[in-house]
């Protein structure tokens, strides 16, 4: 069973939403506003996130580039894709029909 803190079958969400809202952002910062924004409850770990990125971008809904920051330190930076837009906007639907089925359930039994 996924542990409640899971991002299972979520996360390509979390991370358009994401950048959608605040663009050119590191893997660490989107890791951030994840755990940031649901309140400490979802946790996204590097396992997860960086091969999630790398698919994201393989099917254009992201693009990254490197960038270096004011620490001399180099980032790879990411934004949303018009594609990742219509993907953002098909899972958020898929999302809200999950709920809307689950609060159904959840109702009559």
């Amino acid at each position: 069973m996924a542990k409640p803190d899971s991002l299972q079958g979520s996360l390509d969400l979390l991370v358009l939403k994401i950048l959608s809202r605040r663009p050119h952002l590191h893997g660490y910062a989107i890791m951030s506003a994840i755990r940031e924004f649901s309140g400490e409850v979802l946790r996204a770990d590097e396992g997860s996130l960086y091969p999630a990125l790398h698919r994201m971008e393989e099917n254009q809904w992201i693009r990254a580039e490197w960038t270096t920051k004011e620490t001399g330190h180099r980032a790879r930076i990411y934004e949303v894709t018009a594609a990742g837009e219509k993907q953002l906007a098909l899972e958020e639907s898929r999302w809200h029909t999950v709920i809307s089925a689950v609060n159904r359930v959840l109702r009559t039994v």
